[in-house]
């Protein structure tokens, strides 16, 4: 049995907390506030984040860190991206000798541009070999239902995600093995630019075309962006890629999707945000997914606009405006 520590108790470590211990694994989640984790260990449901989800009695909660990283052979991150270096600096000298490293935040550090394995790194010294992320079309409603999905955890040592694919594998989560990184995760990252654009898209009414056009010219950027970077093309086909992509774009579920839908829909972002009561990561990674593209020469028109919308209050109507107005130019190009 794998002794597993699940930093963060919103709704993807918690979902992700219980398929860890369907997997078989010793889970302990770690909560910013005593009450969810209570909850947790009492009523085996986290109401906050998943309501009516009944999680397996053998996942316990805990406020304090030291207790939940005792023993862990995984360590697994699952706070906002913009949170994690100082909750890892933190954390860090109380991290268990040779545990393994997880990610599941899909975001770009504002400031740094770091990816969140490169976050990981620095803050603990970590080598490759210790670090994996996990990324897919992973829903956290669908799959705290036990919906079958499947996601894919990277790690540059094969190794360490072939052990990481056991620990989680399940009747309903199917996790596939990549070395690639980079490229699982920009995936992450990118589609939930994108999905704000989808979002903003159907709250002003637009339809399927409009909606697919987005998506696909979104996927262009996220590829040209990962090879930028030095990311396999085939990834962003895969699950990271076009999977995560869809599901994020598509589904009234993703909180991206919904803060896009709410702009679009004539909300101010001041209004947007205080009705949102989880984090849709897009509406700060996409300033440090932006200035990375420019880093590396690389076109982002939907990225470029989505800041625009998010930051600088340029109208939805606008952006629509000016994208269709684009110099036209070959599909490929």
């Amino acid at each position: 049995m794998t002794r597993v520590a699940v930093l963060g108790s919103g709704s993807w470590g918690t979902a992700f907390s219980q398929v860890l211990a369907d997997a078989g694994s010793e889970v302990t989640v770690w909560g910013r506030r005593a009450e969810v984790c209570e909850q947790i260990n009492t009523r085996h449901e986290n109401p906050d984040y998943l309501p009516g989800v009944v999680l397996p009695e053998s996942i316990r909660a805990t406020d304090d860190p030291r207790a939940a990283l005792d023993g862990a052979e995984v360590v697994v991150l699952a706070v906002p991206s913009q949170t994690l270096r100082p909750n890892l600096e933190h954390w860090a000298p109380l991290l268990p000798d040779g545990a393994v490293l997880v990610s599941l935040m899909k975001g770009i550090e504002l400031g740094t541009t770091r990816r969140m394995s490169e976050v990981i790194a620095e803050t603990t010294g970590a080598g490759p070999d210790r670090i994996a992320v996990v990324s897919g079309p992973n829903l956290a409603r669908e799959i705290a239902a036990r919906q079958p999905a499947a996601s894919v955890i990277a790690s540059t040592d094969e190794a360490v995600a072939e052990k990481l694919q056991q620990v989680c594998m399940t009747a309903y989560f199917r996790p596939y093995t990549n070395v690639d990184v980079i490229g699982v995760e920009l995936g992450g990252a990118v589609k939930n630019v994108i999905a704000l654009a989808v979002g903003m898209a159907d709250g002003m009414g637009m339809g399927d075309n409009s909606q697919a056009s987005i998506i696909t010219r979104g996927l262009a950027e996220m590829i040209r962006l990962g090879l930028a970077l030095g990311a396999d093309m085939a990834t962003f086909a895969g699950l990271a890629g076009v999977g995560d992509l869809v599901a994020t774009c598509m589904s009234p579920l993703s909180r991206n999707r919904t803060f896009g839908e709410n702009l679009g829909r004539g909300m101010t972002l001041e209004e947007v945000a205080r009705a949102t009561k989880q984090t849709a990561e897009g509406v700060k990674s996409c300033e440090s997914i932006l200035a990375l593209g420019r880093r590396h020469n690389v076109e982002m028109p939907i990225t470029e606009h989505v800041v625009a919308a998010v930051h600088d209050g340029l109208p939805p109507e606008e952006i629509v405006r000016r994208i269709m107005s684009r110099t036209a130019k070959a599909e490929g190009d």
